[in-house]
């Protein structure tokens, strides 16, 4: 299982702290260290089912500096979103957890990380 957190971030304390006390086996992606490109993104991005501006932080000042208010959110647009989205990683909502089996949530409620944990207790079963 992959996790790219934010260290700052309640929510990815959580998850962190949720996945030790469940004895899983995860690895971190600090994510403002190693920002993911456009096209890691895109690839979580349809294995959540969404589009860029689902996981952006509007509210962020950076969503500003990267023009997000202006950008249309449509399939024409949803290139740059995603470019904005890699050149500002701070606008992706976190944490963004990824079990072995390809199953991805934005682990934002206990139910999202309950998703991330049924798949790994899946895939493990499976070993």
């Amino acid at each position: 299982m992959e996790i790219w957190v934010n260290p700052a971030c309640s929510k990815c304390r959580t998850a962190l702290s949720t996945f030790d006390e469940a004895g899983v086996s995860y690895t971190v992606r600090r994510y403002l260290d190693d920002p993911p490109t456009a096209a890691e993104l895109d690839a979580v991005l349809t294995r959540l089912g969404l589009d860029p501006w689902d996981i952006a932080r509007t509210s962020e000042p950076a969503a500003e500096e990267a023009g997000l208010a202006s950008l249309p959110r449509d399939a024409a647009s949803r290139d740059r979103w995603l470019a904005a989205l890699a050149a500002h990683p701070i606008l992706i909502q976190r944490p963004i957890i990824t079990a072995d089996d390809g199953t991805t949530v934005v682990g934002r409620s206990p139910e999202a990380l309950q998703e991330a944990l049924d798949a790994d207790s899946r895939t493990t079963a499976h070993e």
